[in-house]
């Protein structure tokens, strides 16, 4: 089936066309349909599947089939999302298949000042896309009413819970009419995912894409056993062997982050890290010149990654493995989108083979090992250029420095 055979309006087909869609996904094949009847949908499809655009495309043909005034403060859809970054990323694609519909579109987010997005609502907006945190202040506040809100339809549900937005979402389905469509988008299923989704939707279409291997087949994928201490070293040698290809970097920690950032900084290599302590324009910078292709490598945590679309990413680096095996779907997908190639290498140290274990078990295959003999391991760490690392030199200079001291101390 192709875009055109669905009953939508031309705008959005003559914009499918220039954005390079050719023809719907698994999830956008099934969840276009009974969304444009306006149904509920409840559907479990993993990243990299086409998730957004299933949403957007119908809903934008719903909005602009319904003539209504704009009023200030008043909004017609509200999309909830875990993130500030898939957030904008969602807003963008609204944005981009909305163009010539006359569909105005704003997003809302936690760690900005609120007085400029208050000024803005005023506006009036027909999608509204917010954290749930932001979005339940500026309800409660006053702000903003969600009485006449159409469609109501949350993204990454299985992420807002593990941040902990559960009691945000509950509190705000209270302010939200109880005629309304509902759309719930969900990676993972659970019982917290499943007591959530039936709270909020009615009767609904219930759609489920679980590819055989959940990662996608255009995406390379392989482990090498390293030592913690060594493990920038194999990242530098690696993206400086690769200078022209974009990297994504997955660590565990905000602190890690940084600490990668600077070791990489000290062998002359510029990044960008991207976690939940950065401003959100701080946050905004670093991906925008990352998507430019102005810094070729972004370090990131989980939690800013998130349904992260930025094309022709080569390498997706797990230099820490993750906590659960799901996530390392989700980091692996963020290469290899649409019809390109990618590759993604996690750096496995000996603490962490319990959890390798675990994610072999997820994948149901075991993840191709790059050996390495001891001579490239050598030879790898003495080509980095980060002096650190030469523990002679340091226990040189610790020497000296002792010596100084008990110089000042005779004295």
């Amino acid at each position: 089936m192709k875009f055109e055979e669905y009953p939508i309006i031309p705008e959005i087909i003559t914009n499918l066309e220039k954005s390079g869609f050719k023809k719907p996904t698994d999830i956008q094949f099934k969840a276009i349909p009974p969304i444009l009847k306006g149904e509920d949908v409840l559907a479990i499809a993993q990243t990299g599947t086409g998730k957004t655009a299933a949403f957007v495309i119908p809903v934008l043909h719903l909005l602009k089939g319904k003539k209504r005034k704009r009023r200030g403060n008043a909004i017609n859809c509200v999309v909830m999302v875990p993130t500030h970054e898939l957030g904008i990323q969602i807003a963008d694609v609204f944005k981009q298949l909305g163009k010539h519909t006359g569909i105005k579109v704003y997003g809302i987010f936690g760690g900005v000042e609120q007085e400029p997005q208050i000024d803005a609502l005023e506006k009036g907006f027909d999608v509204l896309i917010a954290t749930p945190g932001r979005l339940f202040d500026l309800v409660s506040q006053g702000h903003l009413r969600l009485q006449r809100v159409e469609i109501l339809i949350l993204d990454e549900a299985d992420h807002m819970l593990d941040l902990g937005f559960i009691k945000d979402i509950q509190d705000l389905i209270r302010f939200l009419p109880k005629n309304r469509q509902t759309l719930f988008f969900s990676a993972t299923i659970n019982k917290k995912i499943k007591k959530l989704a039936y709270s909020l939707v009615k009767n609904a279409i219930r759609i489920q894409i679980s590819p055989k291997d959940p990662v996608a087949k255009n995406v390379e994928h392989a482990v090498a056993h390293i030592k913690k201490d060594d493990k920038r070293f194999f990242l530098e040698r690696l993206i400086k062997d690769h200078p022209d290809n974009k990297f994504l970097v997955f660590v565990r920690t905000k602190v890690r982050a940084e600490r990668v950032n600077k070791a990489m900084e000290r062998v002359g290599i510029q990044s960008r890290t991207i976690h939940g302590d950065l401003s959100h324009n701080e946050r905004i910078n670093a991906l925008d010149e990352y998507k430019k292709g102005e810094s070729k490598v972004l370090i990131a945590t989980d939690v800013s990654a998130r349904g992260m679309d930025i094309p022709n990413i080569h390498y997706v680096i797990n230099y820490d493995l993750p906590e659960q095996a799901e996530t390392y779907v989700h980091r692996v997908g963020r290469t290899g989108r649409g019809n390109q190639k990618g590759i993604a290498i996690a750096f496995c140290a000996e603490e962490e083979k319990e959890m390798l274990a675990e994610i072999e078990k997820f994948l149901r295959k075991p993840i191709e090992l790059i050996k390495i003999s001891k001579t490239d391991y050598t030879e790898t760490i003495e080509f980095s250029t980060d002096k650190t690392n030469d523990w002679k030199s340091l226990l040189r200079e610790e020497e000296k420095n002792g010596k100084k001291r008990k110089g000042k101390k005779k004295k």
